[in-house]
């Protein structure tokens, strides 16, 4: 039994991560919580460097390439797919229009005219074939500031 500094409270050793003598397990989650909320711009940036490691990329794509990997992909993609079932609808109708040649999809951003890959971007998902054509950065900057309806 050992007593946590923090809280006061008496707790089995189980309750205390190895080679802590101070606080419980609570106590230490509760201040690593509240040390993440107060340097979170830290943190973000911090997880976002992280992320983009080219070690950590490269793992990533080698799991992707794995039969778990693709069942975990396909997985994600279906919940997707079941909690926006109107943005999929919109992304279907646009993609069947372009390939029947009712709608056709531009070589440039319609905001900044860069080429490349080009988004087909809805302000409103009820409206389904009111389309705006937008490179990524664009698109992303699009959906920083603004939310789509529907």
């Amino acid at each position: 039994m050992k007593t946590c500094a923090k809280c006061g409270s008496t707790k089995v050793d189980g309750d205390f991560y190895p080679g802590s003598t101070k606080s419980c397990k609570e106590c230490t989650r509760a201040a690593v919580r509240a040390n993440r909320a107060k340097n979170i711009d830290h943190y973000l940036a911090y997880d976002r460097s992280r992320a983009n490691d080219p070690a950590r990329v490269a793992a990533r794509d080698a799991y992707a390439k794995t039969p778990d990997g693709r069942a975990a992909g396909s997985k994600a993609k279906r919940r997707w797919a079941e909690s926006n079932p109107a943005r999929r609808a919109a992304s279907h109708l646009v993609n069947n229009r372009i390939r029947d040649g009712v709608l056709s999809k531009p070589k440039r951003c319609d905001n900044c005219g860069a080429g490349g890959r080009i988004h087909g971007h809805h302000d409103d998902y009820t409206k389904p074939l009111d389309v705006r054509w937008l490179c990524p950065k664009c698109h992303k900057a699009w959906h920083a500031v603004n939310t789509p309806k529907g």
